[in-house]
C-alpha cells in the first residue's frame, strides 16, 4: 500500500465527518439555495486568500532536510495565484456584492482554519502543510464538479457564477496525483506529520461547512 493509500485510509472517518456537513449534502442533492451558495463562496474568498501567501511563506521555511519540495512549492504559487478573484467574479455573476465580501471578516471557522495553517508553518513542520494541500484538494476532487453542476441546475445561474468550482475541481485533479508523489517521498516523521493535519483540517474545513449562516451573509 503507498502512503497516499494509508492517508485515505488513516483519515476515512474525518473525512465522511466532513461530508457529513448539511451543506455539502444538499448541494449533492440539488438542495442549495442562493443565499447558501453565496455565503459559500464568501467563506471561500475567505480561505482561499490565504493560499499564495501561505505558500510563500512555506517556501521561505524548508529546511534543508525539505528543500526538496522548493520547485513543486514554486509551481503550486504560480498556479494558486489569484483564484480568490475567481471567487469574487463568481460572486458578482451570481448577483452578490463582491466588494462587501471582500471587505467583509470571515466567519469564526475560516479564520480559525487560516490561523492554524498559518501557526503552522510559521512554528511547525512545514510538511504539515501538505495535510491541508490533501483536504482541500481532494475535498475539490471528489465534489467540486458534481456539486457545481446540481447548484447550477437549481438556481439557474450562468456558467460564469461557477469557475471557482469548475476550474479549481479540474485542476486539483493535476494537483492530487502530484501530492501522491510529493508525499510518497516525505520520511516517516513527515508522513506522519501529514496525517496528523489532514485530520485537524478535515475538522477544521468541516467547520465552515457546518457553520454556514446564510442569514449572516452581507448581501442579505
Amino acid at each position: 500500500m503507498s502512503f497516499y493509500e494509508q492517508l485515505a485510509d488513516a483519515t476515512a472517518q474525518d473525512r465522511a465527518a466532513l461530508y457529513a456537513a448539511p451543506a455539502i449534502r444538499a448541494a449533492l442533492a440539488g438542495g442549495v439555495t442562493h443565499a447558501l451558495y453565496l455565503a459559500f463562496l464568501q467563506q471561500a474568498y475567505h480561505h482561499v486568500r490565504h493560499t499564495t501567501p501561505l505558500l510563500m511563506a512555506l517556501g521561505s521555511r524548508l529546511t534543508p532536510r525539505l528543500a526538496w519540495l522548493q520547485r513543486p512549492v514554486a509551481e503550486y504559487i504560480a498556479e494558486e495565484i489569484g483564484h480568490e478573484e475567481w471567487i469574487l467574479n463568481d460572486i458578482a455573476a451570481a448577483g452578490g456584492d463582491a466588494a462587501a465580501v471582500r471587505a467583509s471578516p470571515p466567519d469564526l471557522p475560516a479564520e480559525v482554519m487560516a490561523a492554524y495553517a498559518w501557526n503552522l508553518v510559521e512554528r511547525g513542520n512545514p510538511a504539515g502543510f501538505f495535510g491541508m494541500v490533501y483536504v482541500l484538494e481532494g475535498t475539490s476532487v471528489a465534489l467540486a464538479l458534481n456539486a457545481a453542476d446540481r447548484i447550477q441546475a437549481a438556481l439557474g445561474l450562468p456558467d460564469t457564477a461557477f469557475t471557482y468550482l469548475r476550474s479549481h475541481g479540474t485542476l486539483d485533479q493535476e494537483h492530487t496525483r502530484h501530492l501522491a508523489n510529493l508525499v510518497e517521498r516525505m520520511d516517516a516523521d513527515d508522513q506522519a506529520e501529514v496525517v496528523r493535519c489532514a485530520r485537524v483540517f478535515f475538522k477544521l474545513y468541516g467547520d465552515i461547512f457546518r457553520g454556514l449562516t446564510p442569514a449572516e451573509a452581507t448581501w442579505n
